[in-house]
């Protein structure tokens, strides 16, 4: 069997998270160069399946190609995780015992110069992940008010040079490449002043815009439980604060048994538990990982359960009592069912 080049982030942590067995069905939500959907199919023979979507179709390329030895196993979607559910459902994947997001860039994608998402090498301001979208950095870059841009900039890197950056940008347009760009920022801020490039945070930024990588996540996750059977898991590994925060948010909200605001004096949402956390405190790479590979360094993994609502429990009872042959149907009384129903959920 021919391994995947791509070195997947905390592949280890990401397999115990996903609890990862024999038979599963799993879906890799942006499966990249293949490194994590190896790994999963690796562990989950005999009989495992593994659902893999990744908007960029280079991308899809280089993992067919890493999972040939497993091609009865692995079905690759060119699309974007943002429609996860219709996917699923598309290729009747449900339900499933995982889902990963990995959500940083390949090392393929920050390597090849004609992406344009780094400014290590001189190349178009592209940064689009589909070649079908509309929208490069470049129109962005070059069309956009000098408000918009210091707000996006703000935004989406947390760049406090953020009005400065904007103003050198609209004083120095047309700009077309990314060293370009890199050099009007760093000019901008005074030049570098530490181990981090000072367009760092703005590329950030940019690539998240064209993208709208925050957006997606946020529909993403949603969408994530609802394809999750009972005790499925849910696995995030995010890159920066910003992605960070929203899994965090996200999660600890689904995990709640009240979602209204501090101030109100009873609960009124009527929420119930969606998922369970599995671990309480966020999981980071090992020094050792980190010393293989920089690019770890930043990966934070965050893992929850999935649970029944109070619905799903009444909603599963009724299917099982309506296979029940008894007299006038007595088990399907809504009554009946609030009973049983309290009954075990005591237990």
């Amino acid at each position: 069997m021919v391994r995947p080049a791509h070195v997947p982030v905390m592949v280890d942590e990401a397999l115990g998270a996903l609890r990862v067995q024999p038979g599963g069905r799993y879906v890799d939500c942006t499966v990249g160069g293949g490194g994590h959907s190896y790994a999963i199919l690796e562990h989950s023979q005999p009989g495992g399946q593994l659902l893999g979507i990744d908007a960029d179709p280079k991308a899809l390329e280089l993992a067919r190609a890493a999972l040939a030895s497993y091609s009865d196993s692995a079905l690759l979607v060119n699309d974007n995780f943002s429609n996860l559910e219709a996917i699923c459902y598309r290729h009747d994947f449900l339900p499933a015992h995982g889902v990963l997001f990995d959500l940083g860039l390949a090392s393929f994608q920050i390597d090849v110069g004609e992406r344009g998402f780094s400014f290590q090498r001189d190349a178009p301001l592209d940064m689009r992940v589909s070649p079908d979208q509309e929208t490069s950095a470049a129109d962005i870059v070059n069309a956009d008010s000098e408000k918009d841009l210091a707000d996006l900039i703000w935004r989406f890197g947390e760049e406090r040079s953020s009005r400065r950056i904007a103003s050198a940008i609209v004083r120095e347009r047309p700009i077309r490449t990314t060293t370009q760009l890199a050099d009007v920022v760093e000019r901008a801020v005074g030049g570098r002043r530490g181990a981090i490039h000072p367009a760092t945070r703005t590329f950030q930024a940019l690539r998240i815009a064209v993208n709208s990588e925050l957006d997606n996540l946020e529909s993403a996750l949603g969408q994530a439980i609802r394809v999750l059977g009972f005790e499925g898991r849910l696995v995030v590994i995010s890159y920066h604060s910003l992605e960070d925060r929203i899994v965090k948010q996200f999660l600890r909200r689904e995990a709640s048994g009240c979602i209204c605001p501090p101030e109100a004096p009873s609960c009124v949402c009527g929420h119930t538990p969606t998922v369970q956390l599995i671990s309480k405190r966020v999981i980071v790479p090992t020094e050792a990982e980190v010393r293989a590979n920089p690019r770890s360094r930043s990966a934070r993994l965050r893992v929850a359960e999935r649970t029944l609502t109070d619905d799903e429990h009444h909603g599963l009872l009724e299917r099982l009592c309506s296979r029940v042959d008894v007299k006038a149907n007595a088990w399907r009384q809504p009554v009946l069912l609030k009973r049983v129903q309290r009954i075990l959920l005591a237990a």
